[in-house]
């Protein structure tokens, strides 16, 4: 019992630690919005902004002393020989969201996964603008809480986040089936997958959403479905699936139906749904 009881704390121990690291990040990345900052591009196309390194260099400061691995969207060359021998690592994405970040619409999330032997187990997802957090620990579920930056400038832990929090899914099953889309990015087939949604439920609500929010709308039981099929890398879902699976919905290759796996020699993910039942 002592030593089961030592592993909880190690692993909460972990998990405050990367949410202090999220949220410190989360206060980085407002100060650069507020600003009238600059827009650089990547070899993919994708933006990058200084909130996206600022964000990166917080989290990955934080996340080191607690001595597991880490990969980061902003220093993933870090080769597959390497990779593959870790067991336990962080998996992040220090601003998830750039797009929606460079509008100026608040949908944008700072991710971080505790990823054990190829899948998310422990999820962090802070939304800055609106100072909400979802998390999930592998021995207490999925949660929501408001206002945490607060919370946790008070000296608040774990125990009060749970205390304060919603426990998701939080809010009652629509009584239309509801879809979540992205606000970037509609794939024809995307579009296809979403007719016959349609025809099987006589007509759907939908709900757009940027980043890994699409993810969290699903946990929270405001979206009975999200399917993604368009190109995303791991750091993109690993935290949202860890929560999503937490909170009893399914994270799952859409054609094998398998559970997405993380850490694979290609970081880059198949197409998937994430669904409630």
């Amino acid at each position: 019992m002592k030593e089961i009881m030592k592993s909880m704390n190690e692993r909460h121990a972990l998990m405050l630690a990367a949410i202090r690291a999220a949220i410190d990040a989360g206060r980085a990345i407002m100060k650069v919005y507020e600003t009238d900052f600059s827009v650089s591009h990547k070899k993919d196309s994708s933006p990058l902004t200084l909130a996206d390194m600022e964000s990166h260099k917080i989290v990955y400061t934080a996340l080191e002393k607690t001595g597991l691995p880490i990969l980061s969207e902003e220093g993933k060359g870090i080769s597959r020989a390497v990779r593959k021998e870790w067991k336990e690592f962080w998996l992040v994405d220090p601003l998830d969201g750039t797009k929606e970040f460079v509008k100026r619409n608040g949908e944008f999330t700072v991710n971080i996964a505790r990823i054990v032997n190829k899948y998310p187990l422990e999820g962090i997802i802070y939304v800055p603008v609106p100072d909400e957090l979802y998390f999930n620990l592998e021995d207490a579920g999925a949660w929501k809480v408001k206002g945490v930056s607060a919370i946790m400038d008070d000296g608040g832990g774990l125990d009060e986040l749970l205390k304060l929090g919603s426990r998701l899914p939080s809010v009652e099953k629509p009584a239309q089936y509801t879809v979540v889309c992205s606000r970037s990015h509609m794939s024809p087939e995307t579009g296809h997958y979403i007719g016959e949604l349609q025809k099987r439920h006589g007509g759907l609500d939908f709900i757009s959403r940027g980043s890994s929010l699409k993810i969290c709308m699903v946990a929270e039981g405001m979206a009975d479905v999200y399917p993604r099929f368009a190109p995303t890398m791991e750091w993109d879902t690993a935290a949202g699936q860890a929560i999503a699976e937490a909170s009893g919905a399914r994270v799952i290759h859409a054609r094998s139906g398998r559970r997405l796996s993380c850490n694979k020699q290609n970081l880059l993910n198949p197409w998937f749904i994430v669904k409630r039942g």
